[in-house]
């Protein structure tokens, strides 16, 4: 039916095939990567995932895999820990500088 999705800038990986069009990565996805489609869901800002999981752990299928704590997410976890500003996670190892 469909190939498996990926995205350079992160780690997400998506197989439409698997997908049974629940809705749940919709509905847990804290930046709109997911949206509705007529048979299966639709991977529409793939560069905007921050690698959180929360998709993974949502989906009552294998759709969906990710590896959790890397890219913007460690960004995210490791200022939480030490405080200040927003997380840079733009740098050299992140191509086209897409951020959080």
């Amino acid at each position: 039916m469909s190939d498996i999705v990926t995205h350079e800038d992160n780690t997400l990986v998506y197989r439409p095939d698997d997908c049974v069009n629940c809705g749940m990565c919709i509905e847990v996805c804290p930046h709109a990567v997911f949206a509705p489609g007529e048979r299966v869901v639709n991977v529409v800002r793939h560069s905007s995932c921050m690698e959180c999981g929360a998709c993974v752990m949502n989906c009552p299928t294998t759709a969906l895999a990710v590896e959790a704590g890397v890219g913007c997410a460690e960004a995210l976890i490791w200022q939480a820990i030490k405080g200040g500003d927003a997380p840079a996670c733009c740098g050299p190892s992140v191509k086209g500088e897409t951020c959080c």
